[in-house]
């Protein structure tokens, strides 16, 4: 017997044990995929008008400008067959090295076999040559009109994004590799990632982006401590306990999207705006929306309003003693707190003193790259979809999202799962991603077509809760933190919303990084800097342009504009009062409800 022998009998051993578990795997997957609901058809994709009207404009262009489309192909095969010739030299001479590549850099093919292995180089410039000759295409297509074209652009680079060889385990050195070091172990355990997920998704093929299990709500997550002080049918209002032996007199409460959950502000204590509030000396309150199911289908806009903010609102008053609040209204609720206040003001109502909105859209003609999901063809199926089940499901709008940065979200994930077979991270912020929530039916149809698509707030003509409401009705001092990079609300059509509110004060802020991380953006980070500008707000590129760069975080800019409008020092309310009896500790129970869709 050979030394190599017992080796080469373990490794047979385990490649017998890798190929029992492939096969049981397989079974899995296909017991998984037969879960699958069937879905309306109009969630699946772009409707089919879309795709006519871009063929259409494409054979139009062919049969009336024969050369533009001839120039396209003839350039396309010229670099195609002079990156082929190029290649073929470099073998020639006996050179097994890549030709010349001067493509720019993409965060996809960051691995150096890309740049000097000549098969995966090849493979890599044919695939961006093919990539900028369709979008070229794309962007020459005449006949259609700008959210057409929009729409055209999008959805032809979901595809060329999608077709990316880094996304096929052939074309993948990372993957390759991983294989080879780990003697197919990495491609078996990837094999079991993807039938875990499947089955966890009822026959979805949705990538799990975290650990689910390194994370509890209220162990490692949500906190700060505080008391549920009341609830009804549509949220838990949480009054958090205070920090010192005075606080401001004039209350906060503040009002988190209701697509996710509110411990986005809450994930640890080193980056928690719930907690930096408190230690401000303010005196805080947070909504914590129900996770509506099917019973919920008949919730409207009207409802929000009226059971969550003004029921907030009055309670929060009754509790504190005082007659008016400082409302805070995180995106999509900020879209709502501003139809609020609208409505107050119309009541001639003047609970609220100033109001704050976070990355909030109010005047919707641009809907920033969300605006290719806006068509009547999806917007149709999900009307379809949401009458039929009573809720539109977390799902669908994490998921939209997602696609809007699909090489981040969708597909790096999936390599590193599925092809390198690497577990899941332990991530806090994308494990609050993944805690989506559902919309009640008829409140999900209303927000998309009255707002969305019609844009009834910003014309004036938005009828709810017994009146119409326009922007312009909104009068209060406002404070409107906008995020650079922003890719669910454009900043520019955020100052374009704010420029047309009523009130005589607007204070805007322009936070660096994104929809996320530009709002939670802690100052001992000193991470993301801010912009000001103290002029008048008309334009958002002469805004820009005269606008002060601040180091650091916005959160005490914002502080003191809050602080001027919070009253004098006063000794701290008590959590609750005989009307409002603590109901449980802080995050509730409503944060950890997760009804079946």
């Amino acid at each position: 017997m050979t030394t190599n022998e017992p080796n080469k009998n373990q490794e047979l051993a385990q490649m017998c044990q890798n190929l029992e578990r492939v096969e049981a795997l397989s079974k899995r997957l296909v017991a998984a995929f037969s879960k699958k609901k069937t879905s309306n058809s109009a969630l699946q994709g772009p409707g089919k008008d879309l795709f006519s009207k871009a063929g259409t404009a494409f054979a139009t262009e062919t049969i009336n400008n024969p050369a533009k489309i001839i120039e396209q192909q003839v350039e396309y095969w010229g670099k195609t067959m002079r990156h082929y010739a190029a290649m073929q030299q470099e073998m020639l001479a006996g050179s097994l090295k890549a030709p010349c590549d001067d493509s720019p850099p993409d965060r996809r093919f960051q691995n150096p076999l890309w740049q000097t292995n000549p098969y995966f180089n090849f493979v890599k410039q044919q695939y961006l040559t093919s990539a900028k000759t369709i979008s070229d295409a794309v962007k020459g297509l005449e006949g259609l009109d700008s959210e057409e074209q929009k729409r055209a652009e999008y959805f032809s680079q979901q595809i060329v994004d999608m077709y990316s060889p880094a996304n096929f385990l052939g074309t993948n050195p990372d993957a390759l590799a991983r294989a080879v070091e780990t003697e197919g172990q990495s491609l078996v355990d990837g094999l079991e990632n993807l039938v875990r997920d499947i089955e966890a998704n009822d026959g979805e093929l949705l990538v799990n982006l975290v650990d689910k299990d390194a994370f509890t709500v209220g162990e490692n997550l949500a906190t700060s401590q505080g008391s549920v002080v009341f609830r009804n049918r549509m949220f838990e209002l949480i009054q958090y306990a205070p920090k010192g032996d005075t606080v401001h007199q004039t209350p906060i409460v503040l009002f988190p999207p209701w697509i996710n959950k509110f411990y986005i502000l809450d994930l640890k204590p080193a980056n928690s705006l719930i907690k930096w509030i408190v230690e401000q000396g303010f005196t805080l309150f947070v909504v914590s929306w129900v996770n509506p199911d099917a019973s919920y289908r008949d919730v409207g806009l009207d409802t929000y309003v009226e059971e969550g903010f003004l029921r907030a609102i009055d309670e929060v008053k009754q509790i504190t003693g005082v007659a008016q609040v400082n409302a805070v209204g995180y995106c999509i609720a900020g879209a709502t707190l501003a139809m609020t206040l609208a409505l107050l003001e119309k009541r001639g109502d003047k609970s609220v003193k100033s109001a704050t909105f976070f990355t909030t859209l109010t005047d919707f003609s641009d809907s920033g790259e969300l605006g290719v999901f806006l068509g009547d063809d999806f917007i149709d199926g999900i009307e379809q979809e949401v009458t039929d089940k009573g809720i539109m499901a977390s799902t669908i709008l994490s998921r939209s999202f997602s696609y809007l940065r699909s090489n981040d979200l969708i597909y790096g994930p999936a390599i590193r799962s599925y092809m390198m077979g690497q577990p899941p991270p332990a991530f806090d912020l994308l494990y609050w991603n993944g805690d989506s929530t559902n919309l009640p039916a008829r409140m999900a149809v209303e927000y998309l077509r009255w707002l969305c698509q019609e844009d009834r707030f910003a014309q004036g003509t938005l009828k709810i809760c017994g009146e119409t409401l326009s922007i312009k009705d909104v009068k209060v001092p406002v404070c409107t933190i906008a995020c650079e990079t922003d890719h669910i609300v454009n900043w520019k059509a955020s100052l374009n919303g704010v420029r047309q509110f009523g009130s005589r004060s607007k204070t805007f802020i322009l936070s660096q990084s994104g929809h996320i991380a530009g709002i939670v953006n802690p100052p001992s980070k000193k991470k993301y800097g801010h912009y000001t500008n103290a002029g008048a707000i008309k334009d958002a590129d002469a805004w820009y342009a005269g606008a002060e760069f601040h180091e650091g975080s916005w959160w005490p800019r914002w502080g003191k504009w809050l602080a001027g409008r919070s009253g004098k020092q006063v000794p701290p309310a008590k959590i609750g009062d005989s009307d409002h009896p603590v109901l449980c500790d802080a995050p509730g129970t409503y944060v950890n409800t997760t009804p079946s869709n």
